[in-house]
Parts: C-alpha cells; sequence; structure tokens
C-alpha cells in the first residue's frame, strides 16, 4: 500500500516551497525555476505541468523573485494592448523611466483582449518571475485579467480607469471634468453644432468623457441636438466617424473626438472634403500625444500626461512590494493627476461670428 506523501516542513507551515511544487508535478527543482524564471529551455508540455502545479498548490513565484531583488531588482510586468501607437509609445517612455529609478526590470507583454488570450498573457508573466502589473488601457478595465492576476496574487496598478474599483490601486485623471472643460470652451468660441465621437465602450474612461460632454450640452438648453458617432480609439474609426458627420445636414462646425488619433481622423477627412481646418471646422481631441503637435494645423486637446502617469503607476507598484503602508487589497491607493486644456490651431470661432 502506497504511502501518503508526507508534507514538508515547510509545508505544514503553510508556506510552499519550490520543492513541494517539483514534487507534485514529478520534475527536478530546477525544472520548476527555469518556468518560474521564464527559462526557454522548457518544453510546453512540462511548462504546462508545472504550472498547474503552481496553481493547485497555491506557490507564488514572487517569492522567488523577491528573493532575488538586491541582486537585480524585481520584475515588473506591463500588459499592453493599446491601439494609438503614439499613446503606448509615451506610456512605455514614463514606465521605462519610473522602473531606471526604482531600479526593477519592465517586461512588457502584449495582449489581446480575448479571455484566453488574456490568460495566457498573464500566465506568462507570472512564470518569468514578475512580481507585479501595471495595467493601461483598455485592460486596465478587463475583469478577466484582474482576476487572473489577482489568483496568482499579483500587485496590480491600474492606468487611466474612468471608474476604477475602490480596492484597486490607479493612477488617472477626471475625464468627466476634462471633457466638461473642452465642450465649454466650445461653446465660448461660439460653437452650437456640435459633434462627438465616442471612445471605445470597453472602457470607462470613454463613457465618463461622452457624459461629461453630454452634460454641458444638456445645461446650455438651447443647443440642437449634437451629432454622435460611435468611435474605437482608432484613426480608421476615426475616419468612419468623420465621414457620417459631416454628410450630416447642417455639418456640424465643430467636432470633438475622444482620443488625437481620432481627431487626427477627422482633420484628414476634412481636408478630403476640401475643408479648412479650423475656418471650416473646429476639431479637437484628447490625451495631447505625440500625433496631436505633429500634424497640421496643431490640435487642440487635452493634455492628459501619460508619460507621467505611467511613471506614477510604477513609484504605487513598487512602494507596495516594498511595503509601503496604505497600499494593496488592504488600502488601495487612487491618485488623480492634473489634466490640461491645451489650445493650438485646430479650434477658431465659427465662420459668420465676429471676433
Amino acid at each position: 500500500m502506497n504511502k501518503p506523501a508526507r508534507k514538508s516542513r515547510s509545508s505544514a507551515r503553510g508556506s510552499i516551497t519550490i520543492k513541494d511544487v517539483a514534487r507534485y508535478a514529478g520534475v527536478s527543482p530546477m525544472t520548476v525555476s527555469r518556468v518560474v524564471n521564464g527559462s526557454q529551455y522548457v518544453s510546453d508540455a512540462t511548462r504546462q505541468t508545472v504550472m498547474q502545479a503552481v496553481r493547485r498548490l497555491g506557490y507564488s513565484p514572487n517569492i522567488a523573485a523577491r528573493n532575488l531583488a538586491s541582486a537585480r531588482g524585481e520584475r515588473i510586468g506591463l500588459l499592453h494592448g493599446n491601439p494609438s501607437a503614439s499613446y503606448l509609445s509615451e506610456f512605455l517612455v514614463g514606465a521605462l523611466d519610473a522602473a531606471t529609478r526604482h531600479g526593477v526590470q519592465l517586461v512588457p507583454e502584449k495582449c489581446e483582449l480575448t479571455p484566453a488570450a488574456s490568460r495566457r498573457a498573464v500566465r506568462r508573466l507570472v512564470s518569468g518571475g514578475a512580481v507585479g502589473v501595471v495595467l493601461p488601457p483598455p485592460l486596465c478595465e478587463s475583469a478577466v485579467i484582474r482576476a487572473e492576476l489577482q489568483a496568482a496574487r499579483m500587485q496590480i496598478v491600474a492606468v487611466a480607469a474612468g471608474r476604477p474599483p475602490p480596492d484597486l490601486m490607479c493612477v488617472r485623471i477626471d475625464d468627466f471634468a476634462a471633457a466638461q472643460e473642452m465642450t465649454r470652451y466650445l461653446l465660448a468660441l461660439g460653437h452650437q453644432r456640435l459633434a462627438f465621437i465616442k471612445g471605445h465602450p470597453n472602457q470607462t474612461a470613454s463613457e465618463e468623457r461622452w457624459r461629461g460632454f453630454s452634460s454641458v450640452i444638456q445645461q446650455a438648453g438651447h443647443l440642437p441636438a449634437p451629432g454622435v458617432e460611435q468611435g474605437f480609439f482608432t484613426f480608421r474609426s476615426g475616419l468612419e466617424a468623420a465621414r457620417k458627420l459631416l454628410a450630416t445636414e447642417p455639418a456640424p462646425t465643430a467636432i470633438f473626438a475622444s482620443n488625437d488619433d481620432m481627431a487626427a481622423a477627422v482633420m484628414a477627412e476634412a481636408h478630403r472634403r476640401g475643408l479648412e481646418v479650423p475656418h471650416d471646422l473646429t476639431v479637437v481631441g484628447f490625451d495631447d500625444s505625440l500625433i496631436a503637435s505633429t500634424i497640421w494645423p496643431g490640435l487642440t486637446t487635452i493634455h492628459q500626461p501619460i508619460a507621467q502617469m505611467a511613471g506614477e503607476a510604477v513609484d504605487l507598484l513598487v512602494t507596495a512590494l516594498r511595503g509601503g503602508k496604505g497600499h494593496g487589497p488592504a488600502g488601495s491607493a487612487h491618485r488623480l493627476v492634473a489634466y490640461e486644456l491645451v489650445s493650438r490651431e485646430s479650434a477658431a470661432r465659427p465662420m459668420g461670428t465676429a471676433d
């Protein structure tokens, strides 16, 4: 009769070790170490067996990673899947600067927003020894990703979530107030026929921007109903929305797009139709990403300090990982950073109004 496996001393104390995982998976501790640290010299079948043992026993690879912290620094994951290349480039710059400042390793990992792909991306970070993860939009909104990370006992900081859960560390701006300010700016210029291009519906920040815009329109009372089209934060979706809005009669005199990529697309479509921006059409955006200052005319937009927000997210994460107070599940931290309306050449008074 086979005797039941005897628990190790560490297991009896409630602390699962790498040897416990190796014994459960039927492999050597060295193989477990290779899987945990993301080595390529492990077969897919062995990797899956080890990771099943890790999850079944509740072993946290971040314990091993923390033991190496004094030698090489913690490994911080950055899951990304933003369709805007300009947004992502600024985000990476800010995160890398902060990681260098703290002496941690930043591990970017691309992630598609499907449940299966999300789980695979998270597990790659876990097996690679990451101890915490920064989640920029749109991944910060994914319940699947958050659940997978929490199951792996990973610290999480979301960035630019419009309505983050109270127990989640987050760095963001007030999207609602920022959209309100931009809408009031357009009204102050004399525009009454306004249109709005919504951001991707899978992000709460999109909804907050739409709510900010529509609340000011409702407060004004006397304005015609604005034109509204759904966008997805991509240049292509901005083109499609612009074609529909500019084909209406009467056409809007100002279009507020929920991000700069879509605003740039509106300007491209306006030029294709022979319209001059801002003489014939005012266009404004949101984010102040690189494209806003490189297109012509320069784009009036809301400056969201993307690089700063990424850096502050890494700051929060490192503080939590190193035992800072008031962070993590027992006391999350929300940082609300300042935004700014940046006025450039794409906005002006509508034709036929006095300066």
